[in-house]
């Protein structure tokens, strides 16, 4: 299989699958394709585990409960995706043994053999308290995945013990021998006025991890005051309220 990533601010990943080679992604994530190109949809495509609980730990991750699968078939067959959010797309090999977690909307498509699930807490504070943003999608197996990141994109190799603390919108993935857990954030008037939450994540190494400089929190609160509210029309009023 050969991959293109082609343009910069909103990048749009081109695959040219050879007769029998597969992807899948989530539905709903397909942009273009070839006429080569043949589509099944199901809970148990492109070699993910299909039983109830693989397929409730996926929506749990912030996945689709299905999936669906793009195999060439009779000769070369493109499949495009584009990126939903400005901001970069990394393509990742994944190996047996070695496993990333990512954030919940980071996963764009992915070879089979890799399997896509949830990436579980060690510590339950991470779950119960971290709210959406710290809901974190794993992938293992062996095979090519290809990350969608919003904004720039940092990284950093924690040493042993190294510790960053992060707001979760900006975690875009890290490897999974980094130890994950959620703090709070410090002093009173820290947390109830800083408009950061209450909650940061931290990761300490050893391990590399990726962070993006555009989070979904901050750009729904970015363009909430333009949006219409209920209640609000036009003409006086609209120009009473700014809208």
């Amino acid at each position: 299989m050969e991959h293109r990533i082609i343009g910069t601010t909103m990048p749009v990943l081109e695959l040219m699958l050879q007769p029998g080679e597969q992807v899948f992604a989530e539905s709903g994530e397909l942009a273009w394709i070839s006429w080569a190109i043949q589509l099944r949809t199901g809970t148990a495509v492109g070699g993910q585990q299909g039983g109830f609980m693989a397929t409730l730990g996926r929506a749990l991750a912030g996945a689709t409960i299905f999936m669906t699968e793009y195999t060439a078939a009779g000769g070369v067959g493109m499949a495009s995706f584009c990126a939903k959010l400005p901001g970069q797309i990394l393509p990742l090999e994944i190996q047996p043994g070695r496993g990333y977690l990512i954030h919940r909307h980071g996963f764009m498509c992915a070879t089979r053999g890799v399997q896509l699930g949830v990436g579980v807490q060690q510590r339950l504070g991470a779950g119960i308290f971290g709210g959406t943003g710290f809901r974190m999608q794993r992938l293992t197996g062996q095979g090519m995945a290809f990350i969608e990141m919003h904004g720039e994109v940092v990284q950093y190799e924690l040493q042993a013990g190294n510790t960053l603390r992060i707001h979760p919108g900006h975690v875009a993935m890290f490897e999974e021998g980094v130890d994950f857990n959620v703090t709070t954030m410090p002093g009173i008037r820290n947390a109830l006025f800083g408009g950061d939450g209450l909650f940061l994540a931290t990761l300490t190494g050893p391990g590399r991890i990726w962070l993006q400089s555009m989070s979904l929190p901050h750009l729904a609160h970015a363009i909430a005051h333009y949006m219409p509210h209920p209640g609000e029309g036009g003409g006086l009023g609209g120009l009473l309220t700014g809208s």
